[in-house]
């Protein structure tokens, strides 16, 4: 598998930090990590964006998602392509751009599943966790702060009330033209979160030296304000 990351120059050339963000699905992770990744010129990586590219294909190629080992054996073996374009993620699997299905109800659905099997996290881990070593990156997902990046210099744990990450995930497809019940949105963040909190490796935990910052009542600029702030004061403390 391989994965590239347009690298943008850091204006201020600070020392160049991990930034690591975990949370359950809706809570504005992806927003929030691209917004900081841009404010401090560091790369951004989904990590969200690379399971669900796998999905996608899973689907396509027709494998059942409960056969972990076959799942395994496709990210070990396919080819990801993906970066960051002026606020929009977008993503290549195999040649073929696949960013328009990344968010669709049966991506939401695999994912939640794919992204429980061990073989394929440990493929994607390992990967991320080289992408990490360049240094100056902003990862999101549901394992980086206890898994991918445990020595990340700033820390976060990014949530919010299940029913606004509800509200934000259902307006969210309302605009892309999406005809889905509100309830039915809920039901699949609460199923989600159950299996994040569930799964047998990388599962959903807030590290002790994680920042915790409930987003339920911010808007992002407060919150993506609130992480550049904790960055300063790194940088701060290791002048």
């Amino acid at each position: 598998m391989a994965w590239d990351q347009v690298r943008r120059e850091d204006p201020q050339q600070c020392r160049k930090l991990n930034i690591a963000i975990d949370g359950p699905a809706g809570a504005g992770k992806s927003t929030v990590a691209r917004r900081v990744a841009n404010c401090l010129g560091y790369t951004y990586v989904d990590t969200g964006a690379m399971y669900r590219a796998l999905a996608v294909l899973a689907i396509d190629r027709g494998i059942p998602l409960d056969d972990f080992t076959s799942l395994g054996e496709l990210a070990s073996e396919v080819e990801i392509y993906g970066f960051d374009d002026d606020g929009v993620f977008r993503v290549w699997i195999d040649g073929e751009e696949i960013t328009h299905r990344l968010r669709e109800p049966e991506t939401d659905r695999a994912v939640g599943i794919l992204s429980m099997a061990t073989p394929v996290r440990k493929v994607l881990v390992s990967l991320q966790r080289q992408i990490a070593e360049r240094g100056g990156v902003v990862m999101e997902g549901r394992d980086i702060t206890s898994v991918v990046m445990p020595d990340a210099e700033v820390k976060v744990f990014l949530t919010a009330d299940v029913h606004e990450r509800a509200r934000r995930r259902w307006r969210d497809l309302i605009a892309k033209g999406a005809d889905v019940p509100f309830e039915k949105v809920l039901k699949d963040l609460v199923e989600r979160d159950a299996k994040d909190l569930e799964r047998e490796w990388g599962k959903l935990v807030k590290v002790e030296d994680a920042v915790l910052i409930d987003s339920t009542n911010m808007s992002i600029e407060e919150v993506c304000d609130h992480i550049i702030e904790l960055c300063e004061e790194k940088q701060k403390c290791s002048t």
